[in-house]
């Protein structure tokens, strides 16, 4: 019991990235072993992905009734897209600077790599479509963000216009959005668990010298990474929130980690949810509808990424870089983002769109991800942190403007 007691008496945080670190000793030092605790990692990201549709659909519709004005949605989804759009085109802008510093692509040897194909795209037509389901209970079980993100803001509109009728439901959704974070906390004790299976099979799998065969993009990802969490989200928690830093940063932790471990958007929204209400203090009608809408295009990583790889691949085939193929891979690199979904190695898949739209042929896309694709996950990993953090970012300066941050809880992080 005594046991027990001191490992909950640790702060999370540490637990996981205690957890993180012996992951990655147990893979170096016993690679063989780590097949035989891959359980607790699938584990673990089954227990989040079964939350993410529920929770999608539940929290979304009962913050939206909590806003008890309908009035109140347009501005507070209009200022949530208008900020994503920010963050995701400066992250695109990031990703290219990082690859014309570095320029990571030159010399990269694409002939040697086995083509990798993408399937046909979807089309912005089909997206557009696709949010409204012809089956919501189909939308739940494939777990179609756009579409229940859709129905949730429907369900809660609707709640809201219905008055009296409406609050027997309203309260429902409010205890089972109650209910869904209490599961959350519980699955939440599990991480350190799951994060050292998952980084010790990573790493298990591609060897500690993965990145030696493509270390300089795997620099350029780090860096810009670090660039759009250090330097752009700063900035717009400094100019636009005027709130300090540290207590931020301090109170994501848990959500980061997740991020990298599961290396999905949607897989960590759970725990961003948490990591909102209890360490940054946003009230519950603005986090339930700014992050699951920020798992859906709260891309930064993504974004960052699809900028230095599509870089990446112009500088590996010698495409004279005009201004017109960066503006070009500035604008379709945002839009791409925007349109990715949140799971692993998404990324890639939108490649084609952007070098599409500078003259590369699909054959050559093909070779720059089948010379990619052995080694994404673990840059996948890495790009999905600068994600999560936009994510809680946006809504942390969302909750700010909205007049629904909790100040003392926020900056009670400083000093925990």
């Amino acid at each position: 019991m005594g046991l027990l007691t001191g490992w909950f008496a640790i702060p999370l945080w540490k637990r996981v990235l205690g957890a993180l670190v012996l992951g990655l000793v147990f893979a170096i030092v016993w690679p063989q072993a780590a097949p035989a605790v891959a359980f607790l990692g699938d584990l673990f990201v089954r227990a989040i992905r079964m939350l993410v549709a529920p929770i999608v659909l539940v929290t979304i519709a009962a913050g939206i009734t909590a806003l008890g004005d309908p009035k109140r949605i347009g501005g507070l989804g209009g200022r949530t897209i208008g900020l994503f759009a920010l963050t995701t085109a400066i992250a695109v802008s990031v990703g290219m600077a990082v690859a014309a510093l570095i320029r990571p692509g030159e010399g990269a040897p694409l002939g040697t790599a086995a083509p990798h194909a993408l399937g046909p795209a979807v089309t912005p037509y089909d997206q557009l479509i696709g949010i409204v389901p012809l089956n919501i209970f189909d939308a739940l079980a494939k777990g179609d963000m756009l579409a229940l993100i859709f129905v949730a803001i429907l369900t809660g509109v609707g709640t809201l216009l219905a008055g009296e009728g409406g609050k027997p439901f309203a309260d429902f959704l409010q205890s089972a959005s109650a209910v869904l974070l209490r599961i959350v906390g519980v699955v939440m004790e599990a991480t350190p668990f799951g994060v050292f299976a998952l980084i010790a099979n990573a790493v298990a799998a591609n060897g500690a010298a993965v990145f030696v065969h493509v270390g300089w993009l795997a620099l350029a990802v780090v860096l810009g990474s670090a660039v759009q969490i250090v330097v752009v989200h700063s900035l717009i928690l400094r100019l636009l929130a005027h709130l300090p830093l540290l207590p931020f940063f301090r109170g994501i932790i848990d959500a980061l980690v997740v991020a990298f471990s599961t290396a999905s958007s949607s897989a960590t929204l759970p725990v961003a949810m948490r990591v909102a209400e209890k360490n940054l203090g946003i009230s519950r009608p603005v986090y339930s509808t700014t992050l699951p809408l920020g798992a859906s295009i709260g891309k930064d990583g993504t974004a960052m990424y699809v900028g230095l790889l599509s870089m990446f691949s112009l500088q590996a085939f010698g495409v004279e870089l005009t201004p017109a193929v960066y503006g070009l891979v500035l604008l379709t690199g945002a839009l791409a983002a925007f349109g990715t979904a949140p799971v692993p190695s998404a990324s890639l898949f939108m490649l084609a769109a952007v070098l599409s739209a500078v003259g590369v042929a699909p054959e050559q896309t093909a070779l720059v991800v089948g010379f990619v694709l052995p080694f994404d996950r673990l840059l996948d990993m890495t790009r999905t942190v600068p994600s999560a953090s936009a994510n809680l970012t946006v809504a942390t300066t969302v909750a700010r403007w909205e007049g629904e941050l909790d100040e003392a809880v926020y900056r009670a992080r400083a000093t925990a």
